[in-house]
């Protein structure tokens, strides 16, 4: 892998009274396509702006490759950031964009022209060249912007919410671009976006950041499925999350397979967890709406660790290529159910609003997010 580890420890920002990053610690490993996921004023751009040297922690520290570059003004890092805002100069055509810091660093011309035209290759705009940026879309503007930050050859390419401007089917396409961009150059991305959908899509690795603080460090597959706080849990997916208390504990299999109390259900669920926990103890409780079968029937073989419940489709929503559920259950409370559609449907959905419908999970599908200290 090219480019170099990053390693964020113990960083702290204050702007007046308010506190934009707290005590956060981060290694981004060489060659890793990271993303910093947070809603705005979360602390993750700011964090941008510290490594790429636009900005200054007032403790803590900041590596790369193992050498600390706080004292480096931003040019004299191996580091390139695009921006949301492209941030290209009007007047020049897309070839002198892209030129731009080869100049700057007096190569010769057909070393600049060598380089500017693999670098615009590389990002499919051979045929632009000649353009100005006015004469550009969205998304040609934003390769451009990569193509100019990238010709520098940085260890580490720094990308500031770089597709939150263009549409949201030009944002997916150039979205798979720039994942295939990395997998190309290989070097250390690291990403800003508050859309956890783009963050799941092509991180190697996602931190998840809310009020300046780090709540979660782990790959997309751990981040959704195993969440580590209430927050992460609500803000990546849609999931369904009660609190709820422990009543027992048992062996099942290589877990616990745990009987939780939830006041807001009005009943008992089962949920298997590595931890045995002690009867009394208070924690949340989550289940992703995917994970959660819905059907006009009860169904017929129930085992022991399976919650059901009965309700009533409050409001049905259709998608196309799923159906969202808010299903009002007996014990009064609302909960998400999603119903992918793998197979045609002649006459639409067969589940309507006002239906009675059975709810079910299995205990693996549940998950304990967090144990409440009393």
């Amino acid at each position: 892998m090219k480019g170099f580890d990053v390693t964020v420890k113990d960083v702290s920002r204050v702007y007046g009274d308010f506190k934009a990053l707290d005590n956060v610690s981060i290694d981004i490993k060489k060659g890793e396509f990271f993303s910093l996921l947070g809603p705005s004023g979360c602390g993750k751009t700011t964090l941008l702006r510290i490594i790429a040297g636009f900005d200054s922690p007032d403790v803590g520290s900041v590596l790369l490759g193992g050498k600390d570059i706080l004292p480096l003004p931003p040019e004299k890092r191996q580091v390139n950031t695009v921006f949301q805002s492209y941030a290209l100069f009007p007047h020049l055509s897309v070839y002198e964009n892209v030129a731009f810091p080869l100049r700057l660093k007096k190569l010769t011309h057909k070393e600049i022209d060598t380089k500017v035209r693999d670098y615009l290759h590389l990002v499919q705009l051979d045929a632009h060249m000649a353009k100005k940026p006015s004469m550009l879309s969205g998304g040609q503007k934003q390769r451009v912007a990569i193509a100019r930050a990238l010709i520098n050859e940085p260890s580490v390419l720094l990308l500031d919410e770089p597709l939150s401007a263009l549409d949201a089917k030009l944002r997916q396409n150039l979205l798979v671009e720039l994942d295939h961009l990395h997998d190309q150059v290989g070097i250390t991305f690291i990403y800003v976006t508050h859309d956890q959908s783009e963050a799941l899509s092509v991180s190697d690795r996602i931190a998840v950041m809310n009020q300046g603080k780090v709540l979660q460090i782990g790959s997309p597959y751990e981040i959704y499925e195993s969440p580590a706080t209430d927050f992460v849990a609500r803000f990546i997916g849609e999931t369904n999350l009660f609190t709820a208390v422990v009543k027992q504990c048992v062996p099942f299999g290589d877990y616990f397979l745990t009987t939780l109390d939830i006041p807001e259900l009005g009943t008992e669920i089962k949920v298997t967890d590595y931890d045995n926990l002690p009867p009394g103890q208070q924690v949340s409780f989550t289940v992703r709406p995917e994970k959660i079968k819905i059907t006009g029937d009860a169904p017929t073989r129930v085992g022991k660790d399976i919650n059901l419940f009965k309700g009533i489709i409050e409001e049905p929503i259709y998608s196309g290529f799923q159906s969202k559920y808010y299903v009002s259950l007996e014990q009064g409370t609302v909960v998400k159910v999603i119903q992918q559609h793998a197979n045609y449907m002649d006459e639409g959905p067969s589940i309507s609003w006002q239906d009675e419908v059975y709810v079910s999970w299995s205990a693996e599908d549940g998950y304990i997010v967090e144990v409440i200290d009393s």
